[in-house]
């Protein structure tokens, strides 16, 4: 779905990805794990087309209006609830109204349908993003962070229902930081730090590559040995 090979990428002096690499099949969850300044946002945008590499070579194999984005808060309009805003996003798409309150439900914003945007936490501003990403059952799926912000409980069941639109036929890309999310939800994962891919692969071969146990804890340790860096 995805191919990505030797992306290079520098702001002045700063080089942000140095050479990277990765594939994406079809119908996976992808998930890009790295801490803040890794890189991540950078091959969100250049993916999305916000920002152009130096070198290298993209191929995304579907067309731009299959494509779910949610990147962050942006289009959220702050004067409108959040089934107007969900309403007028459907009758671009030409999905028909009575999908929008099941999506509402669907990320957990079931009682919160007519609540104005500005009122919202940035946790629940963060769910009305992904719903707007999901509306029209895009493809493909390129999430920044999609559980940041939110409690626990809720983003177990973001990531519950992200399976489901997997297992519906969807593929996912998506950055975090958290390995308890990489671990339980990803067919794959590519590790980045300082702008480079130090590891890749599905999560439990890593453990198994480096003499770790399918744990949270040891998929950090993981980490830790290949960087030297604590998520």
């Amino acid at each position: 779905m995805i191919k990505v090979k030797n992306l290079k990428k520098s702001y002045g002096d700063q080089e942000v990805l140095k050479d990277v690499s990765f594939e994406v099949n079809k119908q996976d969850i992808f998930a890009l794990l790295g801490p803040s300044g890794a890189g991540k946002t950078t091959i969100i945008n250049i993916l999305t087309q916000h920002v152009k590499p130096d070198s290298g070579d993209m191929e995304i194999n579907v067309t731009p209006h299959e494509i779910g984005l949610m990147l962050d808060a942006g289009g959220i309009y702050q004067h409108m609830n959040c089934l107007e805003n969900l309403y007028l996003y459907a009758r671009i798409y030409g999905v028909p109204k009575v999908k929008v309150k099941a999506i509402l439900q669907e990320v957990g914003l079931g009682d919160s349908m007519e609540k104005t945007v500005s009122e919202l936490s940035r946790g629940m501003k963060q769910r009305l993003a992904l719903a707007r990403a999901i509306l029209y059952s895009p493809k493909l799926l390129i999430l920044d962070e999609p559980t940041s912000a939110l409690d626990p409980g809720t983003a177990r069941g973001v990531c519950n229902l992200l399976q489901k639109i997997r297992d519906a036929g969807a593929t996912i890309f998506l950055t975090t930081h958290n390995m308890d999310e990489a671990l339980k939800l990803c067919d794959r994962v590519a590790l980045l730090h300082e702008g480079v891919i130090v590891e890749q692969g599905p999560p439990t071969e890593l453990c198994n590559n480096h003499d770790a146990m399918r744990t949270v804890p040891d998929l950090e340790k993981v980490f830790l040995k290949l960087t030297g860096v604590e998520l």
